[in-house]
């Protein structure tokens, strides 16, 4: 298939730029032109004529009324720029008409009109007639309507409550139901086989923009050292195009004045974005065809993930109000606030010198609290998340199978080109291995290397940059710690009200979450724009190339990032800290945090709480107030200039550029919380509840953003969500170990349960029957005041006069043949929490094996439906085909006329 495309320039002088190193266009010499006559009447260069912008302000033509405009570029006229740069100027001014003669030269017709409102701005209006819509469509694989089809009928999944849903689902009088089709790609010759109407609606606004988008993509604009250098990205991000986008349909609060217009965009903004709309149901088909299928995929994962959060969210509640009603019933929490066994208990110091010894009673409060997060409750909502997140990503991929159907992309056949970022760096030629011909490619295999060592080795060094914060808010811990015990003390006698409920290790704990979650979010912010140069670097093949290894760093270091701090404050604080006469101390200055009497659970619940709280008002502050405060800016200045009326691309010039990586961005913030929601959940029942919240905001802020403050993407095809789907399987599998981590090590239940079956009962316990009475006692060591080296020794004990102060931990006493070794007590709850993750691991991934196989990827239904729409879509095309054949034959018959045969041929006889 020929390609209508123009060369421009192969055998050029070059001309350095002073300013940025471009090497431009001097001498134009002019090359094969395919399809468009001799190259003696072509001229230097075919660009667009101004014409003054005479239609209505909301129209979608050309100034004839009659041609589409499927895409908008925007440059900056430079004879109208106040800059001492001609020289510069005039190198862009000729690539850019390089460029738009190519564009002319490949089919496309342009039309070039000067903004109402700055007179310097120029819009390029492009439009792509029928036979290079035709041709492109071929090229792309683009699928298209064969015949109505009558099969993709979609059955509520509620039947008889259909009543009740119907509330919360899309008034199909406002948006109506899209008619279906069979569908299969186009192919020129055999055009009759399509369903071609009308040729202005055979091909829908979103796929000219793809088409038209793919064109502007290839179409060169220079060539140095013998590199072609093209695409609209490229001079969009070296300012020779100020913008490039396809237009929005109307304006979103108002249908369009032309009654042929759907305004989906209103439509969207009404029954999607609009606050009132919050308890339906989104309108996925209409999403899907104004956007495309990655946009229209991404809020279908996310809408079904919300929807699975409705069950996660119940249960967490359930537990949650279980441990509240149940707190007063707590014993080893009325032990510890009981004054004459909290009250009396006088704990070790937590540092050296400074801090002073303390009452166990003084943590009553905290206790209390931690009664409602570890309890029976947290056990069961460990295991029911385990099950749960297996559920979700077994049901999602039958629901995206679905999608795949409904949307017909389940065979989608999309060769996918090399960027223009690529290709422009592919100077180095090898043969290929499969062809054996001759191709170009960036850089060697050796410099490959170079390239991914020198990338591997900057991850590295963030990473361990963000290794070393944290390490940074441990010290800060341990020397704060050491301050909020001294002052605390001093400010509150132990009586004060203020000091039950802020504890030197609670305002610890709450001031280093903080800390922690400012230092994410800054090394969040540079990490960002790290991991794009870094890629970048890479030089990745493909676009999908790109977005995968972007995505893989970027989720790595987000991964390290936030969930560091909360690795360390449930499997690392309060495990290595000794005993009081040998304790262990960091870098040899530091001594060790220690938990509170009832574990690092209530502490690694806050933590969670500001993290994922301050990471969802703050996205919600970048993605609503900052393209809002922008816009508004923007049109504050234009009306200040004119108060014309100005057209639709131009009101769409003045909004703000998602981006290609826009909704990477949004996959991947709400993949950070999904690993809240799993990994630690067993710490804080109520994660699911805080995400559900946040989600059904988040997609109505994400509809809202995109239809009002951002342009129109580029639709793009998509079969799934991509690399995101095996990042949620290894969080899942990662979800069961670090919960049931979390109940074993980090809450006291397994102690809890040793104490009751074993030691609250003889041989090793003096209750004649189960029982907790007496736990925080067999949880508390005791210490020889005596036995202080110098440089622990507390400066109190004399305020007390006490002889030994008790601390966390399974010890014998002083005396003991083996003082201060680890006693029975602390093997046998060793052993259980062992024996407890072992099991509980066991359990919950042959309950997950089991749901994976037993649920299918793809149901029988939908496999069906395949299956039948493939068969009747072939059968359909074969019966044209021979239809065609017939029809051909009978032509060529009646031409020839009668067929002479052995009979005709044959003596008469006599």
């Amino acid at each position: 298939m020929q390609m209508m495309t123009r060369d421009v320039l192969l055998g050029m002088e070059e001309e350095e730029d002073d300013d940025d190193g471009d090497i431009v266009l001097d001498n134009l010499e002019q090359t094969t032109v395919s399809n468009f006559g001799p190259l003696e009447s072509q001229p230097d260069f075919r660009t667009p004529e101004f014409e003054e912008f005479n239609g209505k302000h909301d129209s979608l033509f050309f100034n004839d009324g009659q041609r589409r405009i499927d895409f908008v570029l925007v440059y900056e006229d430079e004879s109208r720029k106040e800059t001492n740069k001609k020289g510069s100027n005039e190198k862009q001014r000729r690539k850019r008409q390089a460029y738009e003669s190519n564009l002319i030269c490949g089919g496309l017709q342009l039309e070039a009109t000067r903004s109402v409102l700055d007179d310097k701005l120029v819009f390029v209006k492009v439009h792509a007639p029928w036979e290079v819509l035709c041709t492109y469509a071929e090229i792309m694989h683009i699928k298209l309507p064969l015949k109505p089809n009558d099969l993709k009928t979609r059955s509520s999944a509620f039947g008889n409550f259909s009543w009740f849903t119907k509330v919360l689902q899309v008034d199909e009088s406002i948006i109506k139901p899209e008619q279906e089709f069979f569908t299969a790609p186009f192919e020129k010759n055999r055009m009759n086989d399509f369903y071609i109407h009308d040729r202005d609606t055979f091909f829908n606004p979103a796929t000219r923009s793809r088409i038209v988008y793919f064109i502007l993509s290839r179409i060169q604009y220079q060539v140095r050292d013998n590199v072609k250098k093209f695409g609209i990205n490229k001079l969009v991000s070296s300012g020779i195009y100020k913008a490039a986008f396809p237009l929005h349909d109307c304006n979103f609060s108002q249908r369009s004045e032309d009654p042929s217009c759907p305004s989906e965009r209103y439509l969207l903004y009404r029954e999607w974005a609009h606050p009132r709309s919050i308890y339906k149901k989104q309108p996925l088909d209409l999403i899907r065809k104004y956007y495309g299928e990655k946009i229209g995929i991404y809020f279908a994962w996310l809408g079904y993930y919300t929807q699975m959060l409705f069950l996660a969210a119940i249960v967490g509640v359930a537990c949650f109000l279980y441990g509240y009603v149940n707190q007063n019933n707590c014993t080893w929490s009325k032990e510890v606030c009981h004054p004459d066994i909290g009250g009396k208990i006088i704990m070790c110091p937590q540092c050296d010198k400074i801090c002073p010894f303390w009452k166990l009673n003084s943590t009553c409060e905290s206790s209390k609290k931690l009664c409602i997060f570890d309890s029976f409750g947290t056990l069961v909502f460990a295991v029911f998340m385990g099950v749960w997140v297996t559920l979700f990503l077994e049901f999602w991929k039958r629901r995206q199978a679905e999608l795949e159907y409904e949307w017909d992309t389940v065979e989608l056949q999309q060769e996918e080109q090399p960027r223009p970022e690529y290709e422009a760096q592919c100077t180095h030629v090898v043969i290929n291995e499969i062809t054996q011909e001759e191709e170009h490619v960036p850089f060697t295999t050796w410099g490959k290397c170079i390239r991914v060592t020198l990338c591997a080795s900057a991850v590295l060094f963030w990473i361990l940059l963000i290794i070393a914060s944290v390490i940074g808010i441990i010290v800060y811990r341990l020397s704060v710690l050491v301050v909020f015990s001294t002052k605390l003390s001093q400010t509150f006698n132990g009586t004060d009200p203020i000091q039950k409920y802020l504890t030197p290790q609670t305002a610890t704990s709450i001031t280093a979450s903080v800390i922690s979650f400012i230092i994410i979010m800054i090394l969040n912010t540079i990490y960002e724009k790290v991991a794009i140069m870094i890629t970048n670097f890479e030089l990745p093949r493909t676009q999908t190339d790109y977005e995968n290894s972007l995505t893989m760093k970027m989720f790595l270091f987000q991964f390290v990032n936030y969930y560091s701090s909360c690795f360390y404050i449930a499997f690392f604080k309060g495990k290595f800290v000794g005993y009081p006469g040998d304790p262990t101390y960091w870098l040899g200055k530091y001594r060790n945090e220690e938990c509170e009497p009832g574990g690092c659970l209530l502490e690694l619940t806050t933590q969670l709480t500001i993290i994922m709280g301050g990471k969802a008002i703050w996205n919600n502050i970048q993605e609503v107030l900052l393209p809002w405060i922008k816009n508004l800016i923007g049109r504050y200045h234009t009306a200040s200039r004119t108060e014309k009326k100005s057209p639709r691309w131009e009101q769409d010039y003045h909004l703000q550029l998602m981006g290609k990586l826009g909704l990477f961005y949004e996959y991947l913030e709400m993949i950070i919380q999904f690993g809240f929601v799993t990994l630690f959940v067993a710490s804080f029942p109520l994660a699911p509840l805080l995400a559900l919240v946040n989600n059904i905001l988040e997609i109505r802020v994400d509809a809202w953003k995109m239809t009002t403050q951002y342009r129109r993407m580029v639709p793009e095809k998509a079969q799934d969500i991509g690399a995101w789907q095996p990042i949620m399987q290894g969080i899942a599998i990662l979800a069961v170990v670090t919960n049931a981590m979390i109940i074993a090590f980090t809450s006291d239940m397994i102690p809890r349960l040793v104490y009751y079956w074993s030691f609250s009962v003889p041989p090793y316990g003096n209750h004649t029957q189960y029982t907790m009475e007496g736990y925080i006692n067999s949880t508390l060591s005791y210490f020889n005041v005596s036995d202080f080296k110098s440089r622990s020794r507390g400066s109190s004990a004399s305020d007390f006069d006490i002889r030994t102060c008790r601390y966390r931990d399974f010890r014998n006493p002083p005396g003991h043949p083996q003082e201060y070794k680890h006693n029975i007590y602390y093997w046998h709850v060793i052993t259980a929490k062992l024996a407890f993750i072992i099991v509980m691991e066991h359990v919950i991934y042959s309950v997950k094996f089991f749901i994976s196989y037993a649920i299918p990827d793809v149901s029988k239904r939908t496999k069906s439906k395949i299956k039948r729409e493939k068969y009747l879509t072939q059968k359909l095309l074969h019966e044209n085909h021979l239809k065609d054949m017939t029809k051909t034959m009978g032509v060529i018959a009646e031409r020839m006329g009668p067929v002479v045969t052995d009979n005709n041929l044959r003596p008469k006889s006599e």
